[in-house]
């Protein structure tokens, strides 16, 4: 760990920070609080990133705890150091966590995309709604559970002329991956 990083590291231990390949990670609860502390008292001045995540399916076997998160990635200039936050929702059905647009103004837009694809509510944000799906647009296609094909689609009618919806009509398929090899790929190898 350089010593900047140890430095951060140090500054932040009551949080429980993890190392991993030279960054840092803290996981929190309390999301908001933590954010106002590490802008103020940390001088974290810019939000970078921060984005929803489904952990439904995650590895080999099913995740066990809550399903989706918030992950912020922090930037110091003024100390030359970066930090990943992370908050999980507690209610899986109705994911919420607090909005940050008061302690960052950046994550207006950050925050409108989480909700849009994921589903996860800030409460407090000023203008939550979506971004980039349409408003008559039913689900978040990031989720994992989203149907690949979605339910309907859309496109213009002429005799009408307006966009029209109307259910999908390609018929859902199975995808496997096809194996390419070499011409004589098992040619001398013992049965």
């Amino acid at each position: 760990m350089t010593p900047r990083v140890q430095k951060l590291f140090d500054s932040i231990r009551d949080l429980n920070p993890v190392e991993r390949l030279g960054e840092i990670t803290v996981e929190v609860q309390d999301y908001k609080a933590v954010c106002e502390r590490l802008r103020d008292r940390e001088g974290f001045e810019q939000l970078i990133d921060l984005c929803g995540m489904d952990y439904a399916a995650y590895g080999d076997k099913p995740r066990e705890g809550n399903r989706f998160a918030v992950v912020l990635h922090l930037l110091s200039v003024k100390n030359n150091s970066r930090l990943r936050l992370r908050t999980f929702c507690p209610d899986d059905g109705f994911p919420v966590v607090a909005s940050l647009v008061e302690v960052w103004p950046a994550a207006n837009w950050f925050e409108r995309e989480a909700f849009d694809l994921f589903g996860i509510v800030f409460d407090g944000h000023p203008d939550l709604r979506r971004i980039l799906t349409d408003y008559g647009f039913v689900g978040h296609p990031f989720r994992k559970d989203f149907p690949l094909s979605g339910h309907v689609e859309m496109r213009y009618d002429p005799e009408q002329k307006r966009v029209i919806y109307q259910p999908v009509t390609i018929d859902p398929r199975e995808v496997t991956p096809r194996i390419v090899r070499e011409k004589n790929y098992a040619d001398g190898r013992d049965s």
